[in-house]
């Protein structure tokens, strides 16, 4: 027992590792690539989220919104897709040597992961795309948010259907109630849950902030999967961890470029599909805390200037908000890692006294 545990622990830590190398190794190709042909925005946001003049926003990140590449995302994706299949071909070639016991694809575990991964980020890719070129019905380009969201609920629909459906779940854990069966409610759950979370793509505004804290996020889901024994999903989010200290290593300040929408959608919608496999739904507001802060920040600004006619904020999301305070912005950042990474730990804590 104590060897499979043990085997199960380097299992995990290898396969980040290789993950992580393998994002280094081949990230200046990326880089070269988004630079030559020049894959960033042609004009900074014109427009905030209420319709009127992002003024602040432009003040702070005119010149550096211009002349970034979008698409960094990329690198995390590719990179756990490409070492997810690795093992899968490695195994079917070597069935009966230890090489075989790395592979982490397995259809109650980590198929429905990887599928949402690949999917969602196809989708950003292509919103990246339309950005990138000004392509769009509306000023900048791309994906309008209502057809972005409508492709999101659609992706939280078929994964809560596969859930209701195939694995025959319906019950969530419920702090001093235990598990309590939802019924058909079940599905609708699952899409607030993967709206909300899709949501917390805001976070993904200055350099490193967006990375480091999916990067908290995620290993604290490696630890939660390993606890609750599903080791190959618990591999699958230390990959996805692994291709985040990679990409964080190319975007601490000066990033050489920006996690873009198909990163974003790709992780968050995984994250939500995780969340219900691991069944930790009600820890991940604390885990996922630094994102429920930035979308909480979006709704108060919004609310107070409909009803107030006043902001609360300087400019939101709120790392905006400390940047326009005068905080450098990897002030902001470093300190939002940081609590991002002790809400992780309460959150792996709870989820753990269960």
């Amino acid at each position: 027992m104590i060897t499979i545990l043990i085997f199960n622990v380097i299992k995990i830590f290898s396969l980040a590792a290789l993950a992580s190398a393998l994002a280094i190794f081949w990230c200046p190709l990326l880089t070269h690539f988004l630079y030559k042909h020049k894959l960033w925005k042609k004009t900074a946001r014109q427009k905030a989220i209420s319709g009127e003049d992002a003024v602040v926003f432009n003040n702070l990140h005119k010149e550096k919104e211009v002349g970034t590449p979008r698409m960094g995302g990329l690198l995390i994706w590719l990179t756990v897709v490409f070492v997810t299949f690795l093992f899968s071909v490695l195994a079917m070639l070597f069935p009966d040597t230890w090489i075989s016991q790395f592979n982490f694809l397995s259809r109650s575990q980590t198929w429905l992961p990887l599928f949402t991964l690949i999917v969602a980020s196809l989708v950003g890719f292509a919103d990246d795309i339309l950005t990138i070129r000004g392509w769009g019905k509306y000023v900048g380009g791309g994906i309008s948010f209502k057809k972005r969201l409508l492709l999101v609920i659609l992706i939280g629909l078929i994964a809560s259907l596969w859930f209701y459906q195939k694995l025959g779940w319906d019950t969530i854990f419920i702090p001093y109630l235990g598990d309590v069966s939802i019924g058909l409610w079940y599905i609708p759950l699952f899409v607030i849950v993967t709206v909300a979370c899709w949501s917390g793509g805001i976070v993904d505004g200055l350099d490193g902030l967006a990375g480091g804290t999916f990067a908290s996020i995620f290993g604290a889901f490696t630890i939660i999967a390993f606890s609750v024994g599903k080791i190959d999903l618990a591999a699958f989010c230390a990959v996805v961890a692994g291709t985040l200290f990679a990409f964080l290593w190319f975007n601490i300040p000066p990033a050489r470029f920006y996690m873009g929408e198909t990163g974003i959608l790709g992780l968050t919608t995984v994250l939500s599909v995780i969340a219900f496999l691991t069944d930790s739904v009600y820890v991940l507001p604390i885990i996922a805390g630094i994102l429920v802060v930035e979308v909480l920040s979006v709704i108060i600004q919004l609310l107070s200037k409909k009803f107030r006619k006043k902001k609360v904020f300087l400019s939101t999301p709120i790392h905006h908000h400390f940047e326009a305070l005068g905080w450098p912005s990897y002030k902001v950042t470093m300190r939002a890692w940081i609590i991002g990474i002790v809400l992780a730990f309460i959150g792996v804590a709870i989820r753990l006294l269960r």
